[in-house]
């Protein structure tokens, strides 16, 4: 593909729909792409150490030559910096560069820099524009589209956020041949969803071709935009995740359970690792209610197990707490309603719904035979996490 070509989805929300585009060579076109669709502004580009060093100045050339003016705010990378005190740092950041609100902030980075800067775009004036250069495969696949924005607090994961959405993604596939394979895996985890969510052919397509989405050039522009298809069509019907929305969640409220455990320690679990783990733990707690078969969930663990990702709680490095504290951090994830514990569970390969009212004891019998040999362990004086009220 080359520079000129990338791949458009369009999310459709009338009149605040947004394109994204996939290809190669979107850094150096991010001036002329914004200024197209906003014409007359300035930016602050919020991104992290390390991104910086390695993409910040193709993205501040592509800016210039788009006739861009633009401040830089420099965070510390990890999940860590998604917090109320970087959140002010950002806003101040802005401020101190006199943007006004028909500005834009540009969120150069993954996951984290994106939902920060996204928060941070959608209070301060009261709401700005927001650009999303996501630098990740998770970001350009996941976090990057649909307006979901937020920092996380002591009690859980993306607890404070508001929905704002962004007026262009720039997913440059060029980007993610820095990334390191740990973090490319795990966006590659967030691919895989999409397919067991309602795409089964998309799913069985990753199991044949995942080598080449891994290796670059067409196949992963390919399953990029493909998922970017996906995220955009449930997005369009469900802004506010009042819906069906939730079913991108797969694997989230488990996972999200086990980052809160790790306290958020990239050197033991980054997001999609514990979305790879979720989706795993979803599957076979769906067939141990037997909504699926086992022979499904043996079929997803195996294809985790086959691009590396890990897909038990046996793989998570270090202690983790019992399964009656991993409860408590379930039940204040933002996907329990009035008290309901709500999982994305499925019938199979593809087939992926929304089951409310779950007994709080099927999930604690379960997380027990799941990992019971952490849950020994951390009795035994492994990490101890009190039960969040």
């Amino acid at each position: 593909m080359s520079d000129a070509e990338p791949v458009k989805v369009e999310v459709g929300l009338g009149d605040r729909a947004y394109d994204i585009l996939i290809g190669s060579g979107l850094l150096a076109r991010s001036g002329e792409e914004i200024a197209r669709r906003l014409p007359g502004t300035r930016a602050a580009i919020v991104t992290d150490e390390n991104v910086a060093a390695a993409h910040l100045d193709a993205l501040k050339a592509g800016l210039d030559k788009g006739g861009i003016q633009s401040a830089v705010i420099t965070l510390p990378a990890g999940e860590k910096t998604k917090s109320f005190a970087h959140l002010e740092e950002v806003v101040d950041g802005v401020l101190a560069a006199k943007l006004e609100r028909r500005d834009v902030v540009i969120a150069l980075g993954g996951g984290v820099i994106g939902d920060l800067a996204g928060f941070a775009s959608g209070i301060v004036r009261r709401g700005m524009n927001f650009v999303q250069v996501p630098t990740s495969l998770l970001a350009q696949v996941d976090s990057s589209v649909g307006g979901k924005t937020g920092i996380n607090s002591t009690r859980g994961k993306n607890l404070v956020g508001v929905f704002h959405q962004p007026k262009l993604v720039l997913a440059d596939t060029q980007v993610l041949d820095t990334l390191p394979i740990r973090e490319f895996r795990a966006g590659y985890a967030e691919l895989a969803k999409y397919g067991l969510i309602d795409r089964p052919a998309f799913f069985a397509w990753l199991e044949q071709n995942w080598g080449q989405v891994f290796a670059g050039g067409p196949a992963r522009v390919d399953a990029i935009a493909e998922a970017c298809r996906a995220k955009a069509d449930v997005v369009a019907r469900d802004e506010f995740e009042t819906g069906d929305r939730a079913l991108l969640n797969l694997g989230h409220t488990f996972g999200h359970a086990l980052e809160a455990a790790t306290r958020y320690d990239g050197a033991r679990l980054v997001h999609g690792e514990g979305v790879a783990i979720g989706m795993a733990l979803a599957h076979r707690f769906s067939a141990r209610l037997n909504l699926a078969s086992p022979d499904d969930a043996s079929r997803v663990e195996a294809h985790l197990r086959a691009v590396g990702l890990p897909w038990r709680t046996a793989d998570i490095p270090g202690e983790l707490p019992d399964a009656e504290a991993l409860l408590g951090f379930i039940t204040q994830d933002k996907k329990v309603s009035r008290g309901a514990l709500t999982f994305i569970l499925t019938r199979g390969i593809g087939q992926a719904f929304i089951a409310k009212d779950v007994p709080a004891s099927e999930v604690l019998s379960f997380l027990k035979t799941s990992h019971p040999e952490r849950s020994k362990r951390s009795r035994s004086g492994g990490l101890k996490v009190s039960h969040p009220r």
